[in-house]
C-alpha cells in the first residue's frame, strides 16, 4: 500500500482508490488478504483480496436491499440463514424484522469476524449478541449440504465474487442444497456483481438457479463504491414471483415489523421499483426480462 493512496484491485484496467488516513488492519488469512483502514472519504473500509467489500459510508445500501427485499418478499420469514456476510451488517438488517425467530451466519474466515467487531463495531451494532443469532465460523457449503430439509425460510448469500474462497458458492451442488433446506415458499438472494462489467455473472447465475427453482429473477441496487453501476442481487422463489409484488402491501409488512421509517435507502416503493431493470441488465437473464 503507498503512503496516501490504496487502489482497488478488481478489474485490470478500471478502478477506484481511496486515499488513507491510516490503516487500520493487513491479515493473510488462511482464506484471503484482509485490510481495514481509514479512508478520508467513505470512513472505515475492508477489503479482501484487495477489493471493496464495506465502507461505512455506504454499506448501508447493499446490507439493507440484500435483506429487506426478501424478507418482505417470503410471505413469512422466521429461520433465515446468512452464508458469509462476516461484517455483521446482513445479521443485523434481518434482526430487525420482529418475526425473525432464528438467524444462523455462516462464515468461513473467522478474521473477517473480529476484525470487523474490532474495526468496524458500527455496521453489526448489537446484532453478535441477540439471542436470536447464531454465529458459527466454519464452511457454508458444508453447513448448507448437511442442514435439515426445508429447515429455513429464506438464504442470503453475501460472499465475494466467484473467484477464489467465494467460487464454490456459485455452483450447482450449493443451489441444489439451497432449494432443498428452503421450505415452500423458500427464496434465495446473492449478489451477482455489476453487470456493466460483470454480465456473465448473473447470467451464469441464473441458469444454475433457474434448475433448482421456479422462479428466478434480479433486481438492483446502486452502491457507489461498487464501481460500474447498478449491482444486481439475484433472487430465486420455491413460491411466487419476486417481481409481482405492491408497494401498499410491502408497506404494511414493513410497518408491522418495525423496520418502516427506519431505513437510509430500501423503502417499499425503491423495493417494488428495483426489479424493473433496464434492458442492458434484463438481456442477461435467461428469460431475457
Amino acid at each position: 500500500m503507498s503512503e496516501q493512496w490504496l487502489n482497488e484491485e478488481l478489474y485490470e484496467s478500471w478502478g477506484q482508490r481511496f486515499r488513507v488516513r491510516k490503516e487500520l488492519a493487513r491479515v493473510k488469512s488462511p482464506f484471503q488478504d484482509i485490510v481495514v483502514f481509514e479512508s478520508d472519504s467513505h470512513g472505515r473500509v475492508l477489503m479482501l483480496d484487495g477489493v471493496v467489500q464495506i465502507t461505512e459510508a455506504d454499506e448501508f445500501v447493499y446490507q439493507e436491499m440484500l435483506t429487506h427485499v426478501p424478507l418482505f418478499t417470503h410471505p413469512d420469514p422466521r429461520r433465515v440463514l446468512i452464508i458469509g456476510a462476516g461484517d455483521g451488517g446482513v445479521l443485523r438488517r434481518v434482526l430487525e424484522h420482529r418475526a425473525v425467530e432464528k438467524a444462523v451466519m455462516v462464515e468461513i474466515d473467522g478474521a473477517v469476524i473480529e476484525l470487523s467487531k474490532q474495526h468496524l463495531p458500527k455496521i453489526a451494532g448489537d446484532a453478535w449478541n441477540d439471542a436470536r443469532a447464531e454465529v458459527i465460523v466454519g464452511d457454508g457449503i458444508a453447513y448448507v449440504a448437511e442442514a435439515p430439509d426445508a429447515s429455513f425460510d429464506v438464504i442470503i448469500v453475501d460472499s465475494t465474487d466467484p473467484i477464489g474462497v467465494g467460487e464454490v458458492l456459485f455452483t450447482d451442488s450449493f443451489y441444489e442444497h439451497c432449494a432443498r433446506i428452503l421450505g415452500p415458499n423458500g427464496l434465495i438472494v446473492n449478489q451477482c456483481g455489476v453487470p456493466f462489467m460483470q454480465a456473465d455473472e448473473l447470467y451464469e447465475t441464473s441458469l444454475r438457479r433457474a434448475k433448482f427453482f421456479p422462479q428466478v429473477s434480479a433486481y438492483v441496487a446502486a452502491v457507489p463504491t461498487y464501481v460500474g453501476g447498478f449491482m444486481t442481487l439475484g433472487i430465486a422463489s420455491k413460491g411466487a414471483d419476486p417481481t409481482q409484488q405492491d408497494a401498499a402491501s410491502v408497506k404494511a409488512r414493513a410497518e408491522q415489523a418495525g423496520v418502516l421509517g427506519n431505513t437510509q435507502y430500501w423503502t417499499p416503493q425503491i423495493h417494488v421499483g428495483s426489479f424493473n431493470l433496464p434492458p442492458y441488465i434484463a438481456k442477461h437473464l435467461p428469460s431475457g426480462n
